[in-house]
């Protein structure tokens, strides 16, 4: 198509050089030239178009030349401005025209140089904001080599770099912020004045000064340590001297106004307030020297008390005794029974747990003797409103909650012993061996009780004088199945229960005497249980030990059911 239009400019040229010469030579016709001349114009003429020709093509040659020149000027920057840029070479199309060369190597070209502005710019601007968080934060900027063009991943990797460094930034200025209030606060509440320069720039209100270095923020919570430690001791201090002005206010029975008056007005600094508590205690402590002897008698009582608390054998309170007992009343003395008082006290906190776990055994056992003394009552059977079921409740939950306590504070007494290397001691004895202790004395308790209540069926035996059957008579005895209930006789079977075994026994309760020979085998069976011990039980001729806890129990509960059923059916008879 192109070519076409070329030629037909081409011919359309032709012609109207053609139509130009013809009207020329139609003028000089007219004009009536001769040939002579006619040439002579004709080859001015030709001499014009070919000059105006010529001098198009010169123009036209120096633009082709010019556009060379460009593509090959073009060339070479694009191929500077891709190593500078870091860039993948420009591939041209190789069926472009020159001009259309010339044209988008240009083009491309201005992009990069424009970008490779933009590049330069953002670096510059980068780097500032980069500098100015290193600083701040005393870390390494990101290194660019001065003078050179960054790259697309260069400048990414800065941004990441300074976005990290924002964020590292905040977190040290949150972290600066909390440690700074913490700081304020401690030494608002110590009274502490700023001392140092890192304690002056820590609660400075310009956060500026302060450089968010991890040094600093690991200074800054060194000194956090150091206060909170500072406080700590100073609390301390004030406790302890509270605790002393407490301790002389009762011994030397000071009056509630003057503890309300000073406990009251407390709302300061804790250097103040210990201030207040030291001259508090200096003053008691001079009144204390004018009366000795009283606050010594209330040591004494105090420590007293404490030993009780620490359930401390006659042993160790006679390692005190020459003290205690000592009726020359100096400040020496009195300063031997505070140390001996803090001394138990210590102990008695290190020992807390297991003193507790004694003392809710102790309860428990009170409870269970409580309970068994109950069980011995038969008019316990009189109670109404099911007051016996809710003890019996209450029973079998002390008899539960026993050994559970006896087994923790065996576990805690070894614990004890081996973490301290010493035996645990409960009023002079080993803890295992004071609760063996006391199921021993309870063992032999029942078994008086028990004798006793023996003892007294056989002497309200004896003191019946039975009839004896006349010695010719051949009836036998009837059967305790077959004897009838008659309005003058009534039948009362009562159940012996031993430890091992249960015998059973008929005692005839009418208007006539028993029988002789029931009186002499109830005597008989009387005198055999009395003479044994409470400790042992009689099994065919052997003798048996207790047995276990569970033994004890199993047997308890068998001795009261069957107590139980005689009280009742007694009532029954009467």
């Amino acid at each position: 198509m192109t070519s076409l239009l070329s030629e037909a400019l081409v011919f359309s040229l032709v012609t109207g050089i053609n139509l130009a010469m013809a009207r020329l030579v139609d003028i000089w016709d007219s004009i009536g030239i001769l040939e002579d001349q006619r040439v002579e114009r004709m080859e001015t003429v030709k001499k014009h178009i070919e000059g105006l020709l010529n001098e198009m093509i010169t123009e036209e040659e120096a633009l082709k030349k010019r556009i060379e020149a460009n593509i090959i000027s073009f060339r070479k920057q694009l191929e500077t401005l891709y190593q500078e840029m870091s860039l993948e070479p420009y591939k041209v199309d190789d069926d472009l025209t020159v001009l259309q060369l010339e044209k988008d190597l240009r083009l491309r070209v201005e992009t990069l140089l424009k970008e490779k502005g933009d590049r330069l710019k953002e670096m510059r601007s980068l780097q500032q904001q980069d500098e100015e968080l290193c600083e701040e934060l005393c870390a390494t900027p990101y290194y660019i080599p001065t003078g050179s063009l960054p790259s697309r991943s260069q400048l990414q990797e800065l941004r990441q770099h300074i976005k990290q460094l924002s964020e590292e930034k905040s977190a040290r200025v949150k972290v600066f912020s909390g440690l700074r209030d913490d700081i304020r606060r401690l030494m608002a509440e110590m009274g502490h004045e700023p001392e140092t320069s890192l304690e002056r720039e820590s609660v400075c209100n310009e956060a500026d000064v302060f450089l968010l270095t991890h040094e600093n923020i690991k200074a800054l919570k060194m000194l956090l340590c150091q206060l909170e430690v500072k406080k700590e001791s100073l609390l301390s201090t004030r406790d302890e001297l509270k605790g002393r002005a407490l301790s002389l206010w009762n011994r030397l029975e000071c009056p509630e106004e003057e503890r309300r008056e000073l406990q009251g007005d407390m709302h300061c600094t804790l250097s103040a307030e210990i201030a207040r508590w030291q001259n508090e205690v200096d003053r008691l402590e001079v009144l204390q020297k004018v009366k000795l002897e009283d606050v010594i008698n209330k040591v004494r009582q105090e420590l007293a008390y404490n030993w009780d608390k620490c359930m401390f054998g006659p042993e160790r309170r006679e390692s005190f005794s020459r003290h205690f007992c000592d009726s020359n009343f100096t400040e020496e003395l009195l300063a031997r029974h505070e140390e001996e008082l803090s001394r138990v006290k210590a102990w008695q906190e290190k020992a807390r747990p297991l003193l507790e776990i004694l003392e809710k055994w102790e309860k428990t056992w009170a409870l269970f003797q409580d309970f068994e003394k109950k069980a011995s009552d038969p008019n316990r059977f009189n109670n109404r409103g099911g007051a016996l079921l809710k003890e019996e409740k209450e029973r079998v939950k002390v008899q539960k909650m026993l050994p559970k306590l006896e087994e923790e504070l065996k576990v805690a007494v070894e614990e004890w012993e081996r973490t301290e290397g010493c035996a645990f001691l409960v009023r002079g004895k080993r803890a295992t061996e004071y609760v063996s202790t006391m199921w021993e004395e309870h063992r032999i308790q029942r078994g008086k009780e028990k004798n006793e209540r023996v003892t007294k069926k056989g002497e309200a035996a004896t003191l019946k004088t039975p009839t004896k059957r006349p010695l010719g008579s051949s009836r036998a005895e009837p059967t305790p199945s077959k004897m009838k209930k008659t309005p003058n006789q009534t039948v009362l079977r009562t159940t012996t229960t031993t430890p091992s075994s249960t015998s059973n026994t008929f005692l005839s309760v009418s208007g006539k005497p028993p029988l002789s020979g029931q009186k002499v085998q109830h005597r008989t069976k009387a005198m055999e249980i009395s003479h044994r011990t409470p400790l042992q039980e009689v099994k065919g001729e052997k003798h048996v030990g207790m047995g276990t806890y569970s033994d004890f129990m199993s047997e308890l509960s068998k001795k009261a059911s069957n107590e139980a059923f005689l009280n009742s059916t007694a009532k029954d008879i009467l």
